[in-house]
């Protein structure tokens, strides 16, 4: 079914008449397709739904366009990014296109699939301008983050659950409610990773997030651990590049503290909940122990 997702992907790029962008987009790499494998685990029987699933797809792959843009990342899954080969504007028109072309394919649906698609896009700009502002200093609170989060990641993730369900005449609530804890325990195990593991594993050095100026989890559950002088410590720290030093000090704060195994018990805790809702479906616990148990 996978390969039909991938199959309608290039059919709805092929519509479009223009050459270079076909090009362009047969470049991009395609990822872990999480939220179609999500669509045709929940729906697999439904004719449609591996066009939805294709479709989320795209729009995922718009959103990451345009999130390299705002980030300036140079590269994205071990490939040099289209705003680092191309330049921003290509990458955002680019994005724009991917948007558009999607949004057409999705008015064919039940109009309760369409809404609720384009819904999670708006909530995920939202998102993405929330990281932007919270990016400018070191954020405290940790429920901010989790709503950025919630908006920048999970949406999507937890309208493509959601919308499955409706395809295959499933009830959609509880569905929905997995895939926001899906989409939340993905981000917090990037998070862990972005500090565990190393420059190979990751196409980047080890706390990027943080030189970046991002506050992620385990950042607000240091920050809490720590006594004053720690809290004024890891806040210089913020947004600029560290010394040796500097970087010792976090890995050997968060050990102390338990940082780590702390906001991988959350993630866990996250999926639990989210089995909670769909008891029955163990195809789903399998993707979501896959993503709780993933090294890259």
């Amino acid at each position: 079914m996978m390969e039909r997702v991938e199959t309608l992907i290039n059919e709805l790029i092929g519509e479009i008449d223009y050459p270079p962008l076909k090009e362009l987009f047969s470049k991009l790499s395609g990822g872990k397709r999480l939220r179609a494998r999500l669509v045709l685990t929940i729906a697999p029987s439904h004719p449609d739904a591996p066009l939805l699933g294709a479709i989320i797809e795209l729009i995922h792959a718009a959103s990451l366009l345009h999130d390299d843009v705002i980030d300036e990342s140079t590269s994205r899954r071990g490939v040099a990014s289209v705003n680092a080969t191309h330049g921003s504007k290509i990458a955002i028109m680019l994005g724009d296109v991917l948007y558009s072309k999607a949004f057409s394919a999705l008015t064919a649906f039940d109009p309760r699939i369409a809404h609720a698609i384009a819904q999670s896009v708006t909530q995920l700009s939202v998102g993405e301008m929330m990281d932007v502002e919270m990016s400018q200093s070191f954020n405290r609170n940790r429920d901010d983050y989790l709503t950025m989060l919630y908006l920048k990641t999970a949406t999507l993730i937890e309208s493509s659950a959601y919308c499955a369900a409706l395809l295959e005449g499933k009830s959609p609530e509880g569905y929905g409610i997995y895939g926001k804890n899906l989409g939340l325990a993905f981000q917090i195990v990037d998070d862990i990773l972005d500090i565990t593991s190393d420059a190979a594993t990751l196409g980047k050095p080890a706390l990027n997030d943080f030189v970046e100026g991002k506050t992620t989890l385990p950042y607000n559950d240091l920050y809490e651990a720590l006594d004053t002088t720690g809290r004024k410590k890891l806040i210089g720290c913020h947004g600029r590049v560290l010394e040796k030093g500097e970087k010792e000090w976090i890995f050997d704060m968060m050990e102390m503290h338990q940082v780590i195994d702390h906001s991988y018990a959350y993630a866990r805790q996250l999926g639990e909940d989210a089995m909670a809702h769909v008891p029955h479906e163990d195809v789903l616990r399998v993707i979501m122990n896959s993503v709780l148990e993933r090294s890259h």
